[in-house]
């Protein structure tokens, strides 16, 4: 088992507090928005070994995958680790955004290679062959938006604010099928004139700041569509915000977010994981490039309720929090002094952070990790692994 000393990035939507909070460190006055665990290139987490003081986790796994992820998971996912385990800390929102399925990723890919556009090109959608399913769970209390509103109930949001310039939008949401519905209205949105929709954008956060100091089904929504505009002003992405379920996650609580599902982070601390990908497609709430025939073609018109997960305890002590895909599997463990040492599965490759207090990690042989909150480690495949302590340890691993 190997400690990692991992990279926060500091984007720009990062909270300044947050993240140095979790891990004990005095806040530099930047963003800090999210911190990476995990062997993706782009900032691999580091080990130290006997013979090496610092190793980037993605040149150790490459140097021997069969004893880092096992066989089982090599011939599953190929001889890479197949997730990236996250701290994300948002102080303003993240881009209204939809993720590829596999076959899309695959095909969109290769569309975009065989046309010569670089990888690092502002207008390209596809940086990898992979999709990028993901799950969030609330460290602190989490605001974001995630999927469709039923369209009947999205038009009575919107008529509530009594802005003329929005009436065509919500007569076409009552217009069915439903589907056909939302399709016909974020393409409204996202294409209508620059100016015209800034104007409108204007006036409709107005309405929505007025209406969220007043008690009615929506108020908390209307104050996170006005707090969207704040920090984008004019962006046609606020009112295809209008379209999406806002959620407010309790500590504890998940969201996962499948391909096709748009989605948004406003608010909040929390662990994330996904797919190794780099696959965005942003619907707006963004400077960023917003590709609209690409985008309708990803997202999946489906309204419903936006499934908040709870964990699922086990006798053993494991909260499983139960996803439809095998890239990644994410746990919790609640560890109190004096109680029965969990004894973790070692058939597949993890990384165990710690969120709250301290936990031991005790493998076969006698040797001792301790991680402190926000500490974090990598485990590979085989080795065997017990905690003990008294704090909360998040375990991240593959379905094999």
């Amino acid at each position: 088992m190997y400690r990692l000393t991992n990279t926060v990035r500091p984007y720009a939507w990062g909270s300044t507090n947050a993240i140095p909070e979790l891990l004990g460190t005095e806040p530099t006055g930047e963003p800090q928005a999210e911190m990476w665990m995990g062997a993706h290139p782009g900032a691999p987490s580091r080990i130290a070994t006997d013979t090496i003081a610092e190793l980037p986790l993605n040149e150790f796994i490459d140097a021997d995958p069969l004893a880092a992820l096992g066989a089982p998971a090599v011939d599953r996912f190929g001889p890479r680790l197949p997730f990236l385990l996250k701290i994300l800390a948002a102080g303003s929102p993240l881009s209204l955004q939809v993720h590829p399925d596999l076959a899309q990723a695959k095909a969109g890919f290769a569309d975009e290679e065989s046309r010569g556009i670089p990888i690092s090109a502002g207008h390209r959608n596809y940086k990898d062959a992979n999709h990028k399913p993901e799950m969030i769970v609330a460290l602190v209390p989490f605001d974001g938006l995630c999927g469709f509103r039923h369209p009947t109930e999205a038009a009575d949001l919107i008529e509530a604010l009594g802005v003329d310039s929005l009436k065509p939008y919500a007569d076409l949401l009552r217009a069915h099928p439903e589907d056909a519905a939302l399709r016909e209205t974020l393409a409204a949105v996202l294409t209508a004139d620059h100016e015209a929709m800034a104007a409108t954008v204007a006036e409709a956060v107005q309405a929505a700041a007025r209406l969220a100091a007043e008690p009615g089904p929506f108020a908390d929504a209307y104050a996170a569509y006005a707090s969207l505009a704040h920090h984008y002003p004019g962006d046609p992405g606020v009112i295809a915000a209008m379209l999406l379920n806002h959620v407010r996650l309790q500590p504890g609580e998940a969201l996962y977010l499948g391909a096709g599902v748009p989605h948004a982070y406003i608010d909040g601390l929390g662990v994330e994981i996904m797919a190794n990908s780099d696959n965005v497609l942003r619907c707006g709430l963004t400077p960023k490039h917003v590709d609209v025939p690409e985008l309708l073609r990803i997202v999946r018109f489906e309204p419903g309720d936006p499934g908040i997960l709870r964990p699922e305890s086990s006798p053993e002590g494991e909260e499983l929090y139960e996803t439809p895909i095998d890239e990644f599997r994410l746990s919790r463990y609640a560890i109190a002094p004096g109680g029965t040492p969990r004894a973790l599965d070692h058939r597949t490759p993890q990384i165990l952070l710690c969120t709250e207090g301290s936990v031991l990690l005790t493998s076969a042989d006698g040797a001792e990790l301790l991680l402190a909150r926000g500490q974090s480690a990598f485990v590979p495949a085989a080795e065997q692994v017990q905690l003990t302590g008294d704090g909360t340890a998040f375990r991240a691993t593959v379905v094999v």
